[in-house]
C-alpha cells in the first residue's frame, strides 16, 4: 500500500514525529509512506519568517486538493492527514468525490472506521489532546489502521451489510459531485499551484494512473 502524510502549517512541528511514527508501523508491513505537504520547521513560533510570500504556509484547503488529486489518480491508496482538530482537515478531504475521510482521536476509531466504512483516508488532531505519551497512542492508531485488511466488517456478520453501504456512499458521492477536473478548474488557482509540493509531485508522478489528471496538475507546474 502507498500512503501519503498530508500536514497542514500549524502542525508541520510535529511532522518528524508523526512520520516517524508511522513509517516504523508500516514499513514493516511492507507499506511505503510518502510526506506530500509541510513538513518539520526548525522555529514553529516564527512562522510569518519562515513562510513567505513565494512558500506559503499550506491549510487544510491545501490537504483537500492534494488527497483528492493523489487518491483518485491512483498515486496513493491511502492518506492520513490532521490538523490542529483535525476537523477542518476532515472537511476539506470528504468534500472531493473518491475521498472517505474518518476521524480518528483514538485506535478504536482507525479500526471501526476501516472496518465498517472501508474509507481511504484519516484525519487525526494533532494540536487538541497531543500531550504526553501522544506518539504512543499514534503508533496504536496506525497499528489498528493497516495491521489487518481493511473492509472486514465489525461485528464480521454484518460484513455484507456495511460493504453494501459504502458502494452505495461513493455512488451517492459521483452522484452528488462534479468529476474532479472540473472541480480543479473552478477553484481557487493559486491555492492549487500551491498545494503542489515538489513532494506531492514526485509522488503524484510515480503513481499516477490516470491520463487526464497528470495533464491537468502538470499545467500548473510545466
Amino acid at each position: 500500500m502507498k500512503i501519503a502524510l498530508i500536514q497542514e502549517f500549524s502542525q508541520a512541528g510535529k511532522n518528524d514525529i508523526i512520520l516517524g511514527t508511522l513509517k516504523k508501523v508500516v514499513e514493516p508491513m511492507g507499506h511505503t509512506v510518502y510526506n506530500t505537504l509541510m513538513k518539520q520547521i526548525d522555529n514553529p513560533n516564527d512562522l510569518p519568517e519562515l513562510y513567505p510570500a513565494d512558500n506559503p504556509r499550506r491549510t487544510y484547503l491545501h490537504i483537500g486538493i492534494q488527497a483528492a488529486l493523489l487518491l483518485n489518480s491512483g498515486a496513493v491508496d491511502f492518506v492520513v492527514t490532521g490538523c490542529g482538530t483535525g476537523q477542518g482537515a476532515l472537511m476539506s478531504c470528504n468534500m472531493y468525490p473518491g475521498v472517505v475521510c474518518g476521524y480518528c482521536i483514538e485506535p478504536t476509531d482507525a479500526y471501526l472506521f476501516l472496518q465498517i466504512n472501508d474509507g481511504n483516508c484519516l484525519s487525526i488532531p494533532y494540536a487538541k489532546g497531543f500531550g504526553w505519551g501522544a506518539e504512543l497512542n499514534l503508533e496504536n492508531i496506525f497499528t489498528r489502521a493497516f495491521g489487518s485488511p481493511k473492509g472486514q466488517g465489525y461485528p464480521t456478520d454484518r460484513k455484507e451489510s456495511q460493504n453494501r453501504n459504502v458502494k452505495l456512499l461513493d455512488d451517492f458521492k459521483k452522484r452528488v459531485a462534479k468529476p474532479l477536473p472540473e472541480i480543479i478548474r473552478s477553484l481557487d488557482q493559486q491555492m492549487v499551484k500551491e498545494a503542489i509540493t515538489p513532494e506531492f509531485l514526485a509522488c503524484f508522478d510515480e503513481g499516477c494512473q490516470d491520463d487526464e489528471l497528470r495533464e491537468l496538475v502538470h499545467s500548473y507546474v510545466d
